[in-house]
């Protein structure tokens, strides 16, 4: 693709996302996550590729739809209201409107749209499709989380859970795999979305440092199924350990950063004597630990029969990114900092 013409897609998505940001109108916001879509897809479709096509085409069918029940349910409460403000008292529309947001983010059982998309990109658009586009639904979220339905968001947040956990077990395509803990990590961020913003908040920033450190970690490995990464090993041994790491704490084991938005969940959900359901959430969250720990074993404990027993790599090297070993950092070292932030 053109420089300059990426560029301006990339300008583009920053305008879409702070625009949605910054608004308080219900039209404006669904005119940032529109500008969003729209300049998402000549990105997806940089690569001239069948399977690019079709995940713009899913892509875009479906981010069509959850716009046009957004836009339906923001014109009922305008009638009913007469208002746009986003922070209106609940209302009939809140939870039609809640589920179009959610269908943008990619919660179960709204979630069929992700893994395929993510699985037709490359891995720098699926890190693009994983952090970036999350930011403004999540917003939306965080703004109307007074007056949205309490039961919703437990019901959405345990199946994301569930089918994150579900979906990802039997995966080989690293892709996919990312797709399904995306999704499984969201649930995490819903389930407590109404009870407490500023964790849901948190929680969501800290799985955006998982995942692009995830995702910086696969690009520059070169890696997009189980089959290559295992025998990445001689490509960069340091680079594949960070790696292991990093999956561990995506799979929420202390003493890494992913461990530390999972307990707090866990004891807020306590607090608001939801014990059914923090236990539901625990025992669910074993299915995503076990597909995290076997790419885990697959990563760093086995080597291809085909290794050989020269020191010498000889492979192509790779120069080291600082964006990738500040994320790989952040990642792996935030857990200290939990008193510090329970105190803020």
């Amino acid at each position: 693709m053109n420089p300059l013409a990426l560029m301006m897609f990339l300008i583009s998505l920053a305008i879409g996302t702070t625009t949605t940001m910054l608004s308080h109108h219900w039209l404006l916001a669904w005119i940032g996550l529109e500008i969003n879509t729209l300049a998402l897809l000549p990105i997806m479709m940089k690569t001239p590729h069948p399977r690019a096509i079709e995940a713009a085409t899913k892509y875009f069918l479906t981010q069509a739809t959850a716009s046009a029940l957004m836009l339906f349910s923001c014109l009922i409460n305008a009638l009913q209201t007469g208002e746009w403000n986003i922070n209106n008292p609940p209302n009939l529309m809140t939870t039609p409107l809640s589920l179009a947001i959610m269908m943008k983010l990619g919660l179960a059982p709204l979630h069929f749209w992700l893994p395929e998309v993510l699985q037709g990109t490359p891995l720098s658009t699926g890190l693009i499709l994983s952090t970036w586009q999350k930011i403004p639904p999540m917003i939306l979220l965080l703004q109307i989380s007074p007056n949205i339905n309490l039961t919703l968001t437990v019901i959405m947040g345990l199946t994301s859970i569930l089918i994150g956990g579900w979906g990802g077990i039997g995966q080989t395509q690293l892709r996919k795999i990312m797709a399904f803990s995306s999704i499984g990590h969201l649930g995490w961020i819903i389930l407590i979305l109404k009870l407490n913003p500023q964790l849901s908040l948190f929680s969501f920033i800290l799985y955006i440092i998982m995942t692009t450190a995830m995702f910086l970690s696969l690009i520059m490995l070169s890696t997009t199924k189980m089959s290559q990464i295992s025998i990445s090993w001689t490509k960069n041994p340091a680079m594949i350990t960070t790696t292991m790491l990093i999956l561990l704490s995506l799979a929420g084991l202390p003493p890494l950063t992913g461990f530390q938005p999972k307990l707090l969940i866990i004891l807020e959900l306590v607090k608001q004597n939801m014990i059914i359901s923090a236990t539901l959430t625990m025992l669910t969250s074993l299915l995503a630990l076990f597909f995290y720990l076997r790419l885990t074993y697959i990563v760093t404990l086995t080597l291809s029969p085909s290794t050989h027993n020269s020191t010498i790599t000889w492979r192509t090297s790779m120069k080291p990114q600082l964006s990738s070993a500040i994320t790989s950092i952040m990642a792996l070292t935030l857990l200290p900092l939990t008193p510090a932030i329970l105190l803020t």
